[in-house]
């Protein structure tokens, strides 16, 4: 319990990287948007914290803790978000369902991989990409998926940079303006991390709760041109159009 305390608390996280910190941030961003074992980690409130604790009266609130660098933080972690995503794209394309042939276990499962596949297809490619950003686990594998269901590696740059730079300096940016703003921030970190993540999860248990009502699986399987069933290769030129 202590342990998925402090997986959530980007305090901990940041006061775990100590000096590193900016780094550190930078280097979690690029994990959870690239590699498929990042998915546990606290994306979207760790912006947060990061554009928080790069305020001098936030970071002096965490022993050991440098104010952050805002605008290494600015520059670097689109940069990173993006680096990530296409890397994701790149192994599913490369390697396909082979990335995600593997039994169910505590880390993986493969619902998540079936959630990335729906808003691929639920959402279309392009709007997709931007908006798995916001939504935690899909955006750690619908860039694999979105290369293994054969998108255009062009049209998946371009839309990964827009949802990356949203992502990433949106939330740093409000992070800064709240830590200037609000006395003691720091107390207030965890509950809203807490609050960031349940806003994000909203949408998964709008779709989940709309197919069961409606009597379906609470995550449908994929069926429009998009999809590549476990036993076919993708028509490449449909996704291109």
């Amino acid at each position: 319990m202590d342990l998925l305390h402090n997986i959530l608390d980007p305090k901990w996280w940041l006061g775990l990287l100590g000096p590193f910190a900016t780094v550190g941030v930078l280097g979690i961003i690029f994990a959870e948007t690239g590699l498929l074992l990042g998915f546990f980690l606290p994306g979207d409130s760790l912006l947060v914290a990061a554009g928080v604790f790069s305020t001098a009266e936030a970071a002096a609130a965490i022993p050991g803790l440098a104010p952050l660098s805002f605008p290494l933080l600015l520059v670097l972690a689109p940069v990173c978000a993006i680096i990530g995503a296409q890397l994701g794209h790149h192994l599913g394309a490369r390697y396909g369902r082979r990335m995600f042939d593997r039994p169910d276990s505590k880390l993986f499962k493969q619902e998540y991989v079936e959630k990335a596949e729906y808003y691929f297809e639920k959402f279309g490619p392009s709007r997709a990409v931007v908006l798995a950003r916001f939504i935690p686990i899909v955006r750690t594998f619908l860039n694999p998926v979105a290369g293994m269901l054969g998108m255009d590696r062009k049209r998946f740059f371009l839309w990964n940079c827009v949802g990356g730079i949203i992502w990433t300096d949106g939330l740093l940016i409000f992070g800064r303006l709240v830590g200037q703003a609000v006395p003691n921030i720091d107390k207030y970190i965890l509950p809203g991390a807490l609050v960031i993540i349940l806003l994000s999860i909203i949408p998964i248990v709008r779709e989940v709760m709309k197919n069961r009502k409606n009597g379906g699986p609470g995550v449908p399987e994929p069926q429009g041109k998009h999809h590549r069933p476990t036993s076919a290769a993708p028509s490449r030129g449909d996704l291109q159009r």
